[in-house]
């Protein structure tokens, strides 16, 4: 497994190595010792999530505020997802920020999105089964978001705005400038 940092600090990117023969392939696609060495801390996933998406559903920006933050590991297993993730850490000096990173069952790629950041993604085929691993269990008092079109995030979801299938939650999440103060960057642990 090859592990990247990204730009933005906490976030790394998992490329599987898949072992390819005329049966198939197998592809490691969890290494607890590597993915804790690549961050410098542990972490202890509890519960692991599956959507189903269609095109054009736009699923984000979400996350969890303490106590229940989540760091996630994502991968799909079937499609294709443009996966954005914006650093939420008040004194971050990448606060507001945000990386985008194609992910498909074809690429075997992985995205580590780190508590303190608020993750979203399209679905740009016809279909993406999105598996993910969490932290934290699921707080529905602790579900926040942040809106998915703010033009402080300038973010390019790829496709036109008619194109794009939301919920009615992710439409009414607030701008980042409305933001609560969830979470406070820490430069020493760099989370």
């Amino acid at each position: 497994m090859k592990i990247s940092k990204l730009a933005l600090p906490g976030a790394v990117l998992l490329e599987l190595e898949a072992h390819t023969d005329q049966r198939g392939y197998f592809a490691e696609t969890y290494h607890q010792q590597q993915l804790d060495n690549a961050l410098g801390y542990r972490v202890r996933f509890v519960q692991d999530n599956e959507a189903l998406s269609q095109f054009g559903v736009l699923r984000g920006l979400h996350y969890q505020k303490p106590p229940c933050a989540q760091a996630k590991l994502v991968r799909v297993v079937q499609g294709s997802v443009l996966d954005i993730i914006v650093d939420i850490r008040f004194g971050s000096p990448t606060f507001g920020q945000h990386v985008t990173t194609e992910l498909s069952a074809n690429s075997a790629r992985q995205l580590f999105v780190p508590r303190g950041f608020a993750h979203g993604y399209i679905t740009l085929s016809e279909q993406a089964l999105v598996q993910y691993k969490v932290d934290n269990y699921y707080s529905p008092v602790d579900d926040c978001g942040l809106h998915y079109a703010d033009p402080a995030l300038a973010i390019n979801w790829l496709l036109a705005p008619a194109q794009l299938r939301l919920s009615a939650k992710d439409l009414s999440q607030p701008m980042l400038s409305e933001l609560a103060a969830h979470f406070q960057y820490i430069a020493d642990l760099n989370v």
